[in-house]
């Protein structure tokens, strides 16, 4: 049979009620397994409780040291594919930031629940069951980094939570998921375009998310450039534009060194110069603010962490985004293909 490595997390997934205070608390990963039999017809399964940690303390170095345990597992070949347990406040965070740093055929695979296993209808026991043949599944080789969950698989390029506690709440806006899971197998509908891989290194943490907002003033622009921060991720207007009072503040930023990376916070589309105008897309491209194209800004975010923590230059930056939004459009339609679930 294949050979899964789980590597728990923790996360909403791996928790149960406490009766005595009414709130979730985490369970050991091998209370979290023994709910489900039915996994052992599926994959020889290997565990590793990496960590306990609720996915709103998740951080990108926490998952840098996810990322070299993976590496680790993978390095002899005796492992088929890997599956890692996670919260979902900020699961396509960490998928996306597994997905710039590893380079790798065997599946990696993430998934979480939305009721804990106290919950009447909880869905914990059926993802582990979903990701587990995904996992095992050579449908998935060389894909880079997915996310299983409602049996729907998605690439973690475009995955995001889009419900607050609905069980279908991971979704792709724009492209849907690439494939979907039933207990025959594991069904590809199209292979998305990646990125290229980003170092594996300590990521850079003074980098900064701005949404812009109707009538919002520059002051979370001067506080980043006053603060000294690395760097700044805009989620602008539409296809990408600022309030035009931010202008002096946004000039200064560029003329410090920081880059800026823009993204649009309408949560589909990507980033198109259109208008001119004091602060439109055509003026910042010329001033010199980096485009992410359909890139969010939590995910550009993630890239220009690892990006600045490898020590690349503006000019690095940049091409590197310029890369991301040249193909952020491009996907392969699959033939739809069943893999094996045993």
């Amino acid at each position: 049979m294949p050979v899964v490595q789980i590597i728990t997390t923790g996360g909403t997934i791996a928790s149960r009620i406490d009766p005595a205070t009414g709130a979730a608390f985490p369970v050991m990963a091998p209370e979290l397994l023994a709910q489900i039999p039915q996994l052992n017809r599926c994959a020889e399964l290997r565990l590793d409780e990496f960590a306990l940690v609720p996915s709103f303390d998740m951080t990108p170095a926490i998952v840098a040291r996810l990322a070299k345990s993976i590496r680790a597992f993978l390095a002899d070949g005796q492992v088929d594919g890997v599956v890692v347990t996670h919260g979902t406040d900020t699961m396509e965070e960490s998928a996306f930031a597994l997905d710039l740093l590893l380079d790798c055929e065997a599946p990696v695979v993430v998934t979480g629940a939305m009721r804990n296993a106290s919950q009447p209808g909880s869905d914990g026991p059926r993802n582990l069951a979903s990701v587990v043949r995904a996992a095992a599944s050579r449908n998935l080789r060389g894909l880079g980094v997915t996310v299983v969950m409602n049996d729907q698989v998605h690439a973690a390029r475009y995955v995001t939570k889009s419900h607050t506690t609905a069980t279908d709440t991971m979704t792709s806006p724009g492209v849907g998921p690439i494939g979907t899971i039933d207990d025959a197998g594991v069904w590809l509908g199209w292979i998305p375009s990646r990125l290229a891989r980003l170092p594996l290194v300590e990521p850079e943490t003074r980098v900064y998310l701005i949404r812009m907002a109707a009538g919002m003033d520059d002051l979370f622009l001067r506080a980043a450039l006053e603060a000294g921060a690395r760097g700044v991720v805009i989620e602008g207007s539409g296809a990408g534009h600022m309030p035009g009072n931010w202008k002096p503040a946004l000039s200064a930023l560029l003329a410090s060194g920081m880059p800026v990376v823009l993204t649009s916070r309408c949560g589909r589309g990507r980033v198109v110069p259109i208008y001119s105008g004091d602060l439109g897309g055509i003026t910042l491209r010329e001033m010199g603010v980096t485009a992410a194209g359909d890139l969010s800004g939590i995910k550009a975010r993630v890239a220009l962490m690892f990006a600045l923590g490898a020590g690349w230059s503006n000019d690095e930056l940049k091409s590197y985004f310029v890369q991301a939004a040249a193909n952020d459009e491009v996907s392969v339609i699959a033939s739809q293909q069943s893999g094996p679930i045993a």
